[in-house]
């Protein structure tokens, strides 16, 4: 969201008004990404040996990002130029795929173009230097293909193109039956894939694909529009359906055993609000909420058995391990908790209630109380938090996610049970972490109630902001990041942030934090 809205800035900022304000996720998360394409694009032993020469020139010197990409020019002989431009350009690039099938040849064409939409201060964006790892999987087998690119042999199922221009094309010779191309494996690029998959196609490489981020990210892709196709449905006052096809490819990831069992949690999870909501015009709250819910309950439905089943299968032998093989079982088991709770069954929350007695692990503890927190607000629950609380009373990091859990929970009362929290004895509010922990929980993790229609919401931080800024402006900047997307919600809501961004600027005394952070996300 940072990277397409008003805060957009480049990983190397060419400006700022208060530096603080950029700890951001675009330096550190899409900075890191840009790192990790070098490596891609030149290997490991050339990207080794960049890193060697790069210690050997500058080991203890202040230095800049383009002395590391020089350093990985010269001991690869790669031209890198038109990489540099990851430094510079701010915004997320569309890259656009399309393939022609040629029976009669065996051939597949595969087309791609990028393109960068203009972001704040940079109306203009050149073409990058985009690495994209890729395979063609064959529709019988579920199997990548030998790939014999531009009539040369076939090296392998597994090739990295290198996009360098706003539109190349490539050929794949040798090839039996039309494949399904599987593309950014391992998320070569940081970039938003558009192509001409349908349903059945996604559906496929969700439970065949070998690559398990493009695995993840098919189930994605096509929870995306299952969802959103939904809350067409709810506009029009029609049920919404699931197309069965994502039903089968589900149940086909959460049979995989082949898959680790991290990797299988990760894509047996739905995309959530956030992302959700940055793929519509405009933010529908409460139908977008309801559509996701919809969707947690009929795969909840669905595939009841199953999670049962390996729930139980995967509980722990003995004490709490933290081999990888332990903290795999952990994964998949609370996934599959999290699902059995939202199931609709009279005593769905009984597992989550048995869990969390019997774990001797924060992970399984944890886990088991998020689902106990967004249940009905009896004495049960009451009682689990209460016992969390005394048992950890003296961790302040365990703390903070206990204060976290509540704040995020979808009861109506969400906002009223924050305020209460405010008052608790654990709570400070001079500590930023538990300022965070809370507020920011609410704030930016709780979209439906934070986002309520009545702005209390917005007022909350509001108030909470100018409080804020005149103990510790950077923790005040950061919790308002909340309002940046103000304009992706519909116009009620819009006037609501968009008012209380102008009563923030008019504080008294407004630190540089907020001032720069407020004025850019009206501005």
């Amino acid at each position: 969201p940072e990277d397409a809205g008003p805060l957009a800035h480049p990983v190397r900022p060419d400006a700022y008004i208060e530096i603080s304000n950029f700890y951001t996720a675009t330096v550190y998360e899409k900075g890191a990404e840009v790192i990790r394409m070098l490596h891609t694009l030149l290997g490991p032993a050339a990207f080794r040996a960049g890193m060697d020469l790069y210690f050997e020139r500058h080991d203890g010197q202040a230095v800049t990002c383009d002395d590391f990409v020089q350093a990985m020019q010269d001991a690869s002989g790669a031209d890198l130029s038109r990489f540099r431009l990851w430094y510079a350009q701010a915004g997320t690039p569309q890259l656009r795929a399309s393939g022609q099938w040629n029976a009669a040849a065996g051939e597949y064409a595969l087309t791609l173009e990028q393109h960068t939409a203009p972001t704040p201060g940079q109306p203009d964006k050149r073409p990058l230097q985009v690495p994209v790892r890729m395979a063609l999987i064959d529709r019988a087998t579920g199997r990548a293909q030998p790939l014999a690119i531009d009539g040369a042999p076939a090296a392998g199922t597994e090739a990295v193109l290198s996009l360098d221009a706003a539109r190349r094309s490539w050929v794949f010779s040798g090839l039996a039956a039309e494949p399904v191309p599987s593309l950014l494996r391992g998320f070569s690029a940081p970039v938003n894939l558009v192509d001409a998959l349908g349903e059945d196609d996604l559906a496929f490489l969700m439970g065949h694909d070998d690559d398990p981020f493009n695995r993840w990210e098919a189930g994605q892709r096509l929870a995306v529009r299952v969802i959103l196709a939904g809350v067409e449905c709810l506009r029009a006052g029609s049920p919404m359906e699931v197309p069965e096809a994502y039903l089968r490819g589900f149940g086909r990831t959460l049979a995989a055993a082949s898959l680790d069992g991290r990797d299988r949690a990760l894509a047996l999870a739905l995309p959530d609000f956030t992302y959700l909501g940055e793929q519509m015009a405009e933010i529908d709250v409460e139908r977008l909420h309801a559509a996701r819910e919809t969707l947690v309950r009929t795969l909840a439905g669905r595939h009841r058995d199953t999670f049962a089943r390996l729930w139980t299968a995967l509980a722990p032998d003995g004490p709490g391990r933290h081999d990888g093989e332990s903290v795999a079982r952990r994964a998949l088991r609370n996934a599959c908790l999290a699902y059995l709770c939202r199931s609709g069954e009279p005593d769905a929350r009984a597992p989550a209630y048995e869990q969390y007695a019997r774990a001797d692990t924060m992970t399984d503890q944890i886990a088991a109380l998020a689902c106990i927190v967004e249940g009905e607000e009896d004495e049960a629950r009451e009682q689990a938090l209460d016992a969390f609380y005394r048992q950890w009373a003296r961790e302040p990091l365990v703390m903070d996610k206990w204060f976290a859990l509540q704040a995020r929970s979808e009861s109506p009362q969400a906002l009223a049970r924050v305020r209460a929290l405010m008052t608790h004895p654990a709570y400070d509010p001079r500590n930023p972490n538990r300022i965070r922990a809370l507020v920011g929980s609410f704030c930016q993790g709780n979209p439906l109630r934070f986002h309520g229609p009545d702005g209390s919401g917005y007022a909350f931080l509001r108030d909470e902001v100018l409080r804020l800024d005149r103990q510790n402006p950077q923790v005040a900047a950061r919790l308002l990041g909340a309002l940046n997307r103000w304009r992706k919600y519909d116009a009620p809501r819009r006037a609501l942030m968009s008012a209380a961004l102008r009563e923030i600027l008019a504080g008294p005394g407004l630190s540089a934090d907020v001032y720069e952070v407020a004025s850019k996300a009206l501005g």
